[in-house]
């Protein structure tokens, strides 16, 4: 699956010239926790996230004021931009300019990796610079929750099941020997031994994946270690 099959195109975003008590009203209105920023020409120019406001002193939130000290070790730039978040009142002001997006075309897998590395919930798809859509770690979660089920009613054959079982465990070093891997009736039965709780529950996992598989029956067990008198 691609960006373009999961991501919400009815995107609300926010100008430059937006006031903050205009983002918090957007924000809370959508139920939404960022949006994109945009120009006159829909080009994005910024995020911003309910990070951006959590800070300000409005609200009383502002961050209490340091000793001499504390503000001797921190650059001017970082004082400065901590003043911003707190107390600018445009948008433009307050937005993370550097943008992370995605074209329509990028693989969810992609775009996971991206918002872990980067811990974002959400990334911009831009097509030709314009702004087309959002993805956020809910489109992901949705795109799980609507992922086609095996057909309950296709049958497969006890040969077929082991077989894919095996491609399934295949290029893993804790994958199980194909003589410890037996089918009948549709109900997989893994014996051998297995060095860690969680090899067994990968193994257990990719049987369960297999479609076709009615069951899996852990015959697992760990090596038995003999001991001098």
């Amino acid at each position: 699956m691609q960006a373009l099959d999961i991501m919400t195109t009815d995107v609300v975003s926010l100008r430059p010239d937006a006031t903050v008590f205009e983002a918090a009203t957007l924000l809370t209105r959508h139920h939404v926790s960022g949006v994109p920023v945009v120009d006159d020409t829909s080009a994005v120019v910024g995020i911003l996230s309910e990070g951006d406001l959590l800070h300000r002193v409005e609200t009383g939130t502002g961050k209490p004021q340091r000793s001499w000290l504390g503000e001797f070790l921190h650059s001017t730039r970082r004082l400065a931009s901590e003043y911003l978040k707190e107390n600018a009142v445009k948008v433009g002001d307050i937005m993370t300019s550097n943008v992370i997006y995605v074209s329509p075309k990028a693989e969810l897998s992609e775009i996971a990796e991206l918002l872990e590395r980067h811990h974002i919930k959400r990334v911009p798809v831009l097509e030709q610079g314009r702004l087309v859509g959002i993805v956020s770690r809910a489109n992901l979660i949705r795109a799980l929750a609507s992922a086609a089920h095996p057909d309950p009613a296709a049958v497969a054959s006890d040969e077929a099941i082991q077989r894919d079982v095996l491609h399934a465990l295949d290029g893993h070093r804790w994958a199980m020997a194909a003589e410890n891997v037996v089918v009948k009736e549709g109900v997989v039965h893994f014996w051998g031994t297995v060095n860690s709780e969680e090899e067994r529950k990968a193994i257990l996992v990719a049987a369960e994946r297999v479609s076709g598989v009615r069951g899996v029956e852990d015959h697992l067990g760990y090596p038995v270690v003999f001991t001098g008198m």
